[in-house]
């Protein structure tokens, strides 16, 4: 099983995007800069402008062939080639395919987290995803992987907006994360996400709820138990395949006075092998928790 850490490196909630420390880059999708915006869109919403080429293939021809092309786009994006395999999935002929269209969201969300582009360009990259999940979700609602990033975009597209309409759709992100585990409930990344929502808001300060409700709207309940139930689904469906999944684990288990249980998961998520700066953090922060217990 893949599981794509470079979605997971991204808090669902709250998360803060840092200030932008590059200058602003070209598009690298199309060497025709100026065409460039509209060749997305053209490519989007063009129903039908590819699909006619292929009428007379039968469809098991048609199938296999889409096969090749997610197959060499996944292979791109696992490698972290980004913009071939955009590139590849917009150039395709297969823009009508939901499998095509989530997983261009799919790469420019993970452009979108790439430290060296700009705000402008950052947010820019979110629209045109979000334009795309927008336009899928309606005919393709039975599909995890839509409503799936349909909750990431919509939050990293109201990230942009501000904090007023974050907190507006923060149970939209959630009723899409539930549709996409309702759908595919062996996705531990969606339940790790989920649990990350949970675990995120009740880590809000009472007086910060109290201030944001006051100013804005209500905020949804959620607690540790929740988070934990999730992390735990997580854990049971891919043991170990994320080590900040082991730490919200010991995590919760230590806000709910559960020592044993918080001791086994941090010590899982301090010697976790480290290969991300994701996994040293984790290292660091489970280590300094394992103090307190001693």
């Amino acid at each position: 099983m893949q599981v794509n850490k470079a979605l997971l490196a991204s808090s669902v909630v709250f998360s803060i995007i840092s200030k932008p420390t590059y200058k602003k880059v070209n598009y690298v999708y199309n060497t025709n800069k100026k065409n460039n915006y509209k060749f997305m869109r053209k490519g989007i919403l063009g129903l039908g402008l590819f699909w006619s080429k292929s009428t007379s293939n039968t469809s098991n021809e048609i199938q296999e062939d889409v096969n090749i092309c997610l197959e060499k786009a996944d292979k791109e994006f696992d490698n972290g080639h980004y913009e071939d395999c955009y590139n590849t999935l917009i150039k395709s002929k297969f823009q009508n395919d939901v499998d095509v269209n989530w997983r261009i969201c799919r790469v420019l969300y993970t452009m979108a987290k790439d430290s060296k582009y700009d705000q402008s360009y950052k947010k820019d990259l979110i629209k045109q995803a979000y334009t795309i999940i927008a336009y899928e979700l309606p005919k393709s609602g039975d599909c995890s992987a839509v409503h799936k990033w349909y909750a990431l975009i919509l939050d990293a597209k109201t990230s942009f907006e501000g904090y007023k309409e974050r907190i507006k759709h923060l149970e939209k992100i959630k009723e899409h994360l539930d549709f996409a585990v309702a759908l595919n409930p062996n996705d531990a990344t969606t339940l790790h996400m989920l649990g990350e929502w949970c675990y995120q808001l009740s880590e809000m300060p009472w007086h910060q709820r109290k201030t944001t409700e006051l100013l804005f709207y209500s905020l949804p309940k959620s607690s540790y138990e929740d988070a934990l139930e999730y992390f735990l689904k997580a854990e049971s469906v891919h043991p170990r395949f994320y080590s900040i999944n082991l730490l919200r684990l010991g995590s919760c288990y230590l806000k709910l006075n559960k020592e044993d249980q918080a001791k086994y998961y941090l010590q899982l998520a301090a010697s976790y092998p480290a290969k991300s700066n994701e996994d040293h953090q984790a290292n660091k922060e489970a280590t300094e928790l394992l103090k307190k217990l001693k």
